[in-house]
């Protein structure tokens, strides 16, 4: 696991940097997912870069669309376009928007970015494989604050109903949106119980502990006939002293003064 620790660590670097190179962008969310994103693009999924559209390669959508930064950052460490090419983010004529385009961008499998509609695209794909008797996995990224949205629970709904236990829908659970504490704005607690209502298996797990994370997705693997949902236990901003558990770094650039010393926490 110390391989993808340092793997992690490099993607939250250029999370960093692509963000500050941008001057906007979400960096607390998209340094609270990293783990995830590693674990998922260099040891749990099916994809290859040199063949970003195979049809029998895993799905994944990121529902949480703003924290493209990381997802960027995953695939271009995965090989999917080059690193250099991140800190063109949010750039005009950049083919890496604020939110992720299936069209422009390799290894993006749905464009994402209004909250609550990238589980159900997840489901959507999920079922077209059952239908279709296809052994493709799907995997889709959401975050704590975005499960106040409604049409997150009707896809939830339709995914217990259908049994599609080829689904896992990871909510990345760091407690801070852009208004504040989620329990605050809009409590979704108990996260756990009510995804358990709509027939799925659930696994609670530390997000940042690889060892977790893999027996969470091995478990998912073994279960039959209910979707997973991995409730992830996360840090808002993490690896980042000054961004840690601060709301504010939701949607926040670093300064000059600030890159140097994210980019010092990140090499220690």
């Amino acid at each position: 696991m110390a391989t993808l620790a340092v793997t992690a660590n490099e993607i939250r670097k250029n999370i960093i940097r692509a963000v500050h190179s941008a001057k906007s962008g979400h960096p607390g969310g998209s340094l609270s997912a990293a783990d995830i994103f590693t674990y998922l693009y260099f040891e749990e999924m099916n994809v290859d870069p040199a063949d970003p559209k195979n049809p029998e390669r895993d799905r994944f959508v990121l529902s949480k669309g703003h924290v493209a930064p990381a997802y960027y950052s995953t695939l271009a460490e995965r090989g999917f376009f080059p690193k250099e090419d991140l800190i063109t983010l949010r750039k005009i004529g950049s083919y890496l928007q604020g939110h992720p385009d299936m069209k422009k961008i390799p290894g993006v499998d749905m464009s994402s970015g209004s909250l609550g509609q990238g589980i159900s695209t997840a489901v959507g794909m999920a079922l077209a494989a059952k239908l279709q008797g296809k052994d493709y996995r799907v995997y889709t990224l959401l975050g704590d604050g975005e499960i106040q949205e409604g049409q997150v629970w009707e896809a939830a709904m339709m995914a217990g109903h259908k049994n599609l236990d080829n689904l896992v829908v990871i909510v990345d659970n760091n407690g801070l949106q852009i208004d504040g504490n989620v329990a605050d704005v809009c409590s979704p607690y108990p996260i756990p119980e009510k995804f358990a209502a709509f027939n799925f298996h659930v696994i609670e797990i530390d997000g940042h502990d690889f060892d977790q994370i893999a027996d969470a997705f091995a478990k998912a693997k073994e279960c039959k006939g209910k979707p997973t949902a991995i409730i992830a236990k996360t840090v808002k901003g993490k690896g980042v002293s000054f961004m840690e558990n601060q709301a504010s770094w939701h949607g926040s650039a670093p300064n000059d003064e600030q890159f140097e010393v994210a980019m010092k926490d990140l090499e220690q």
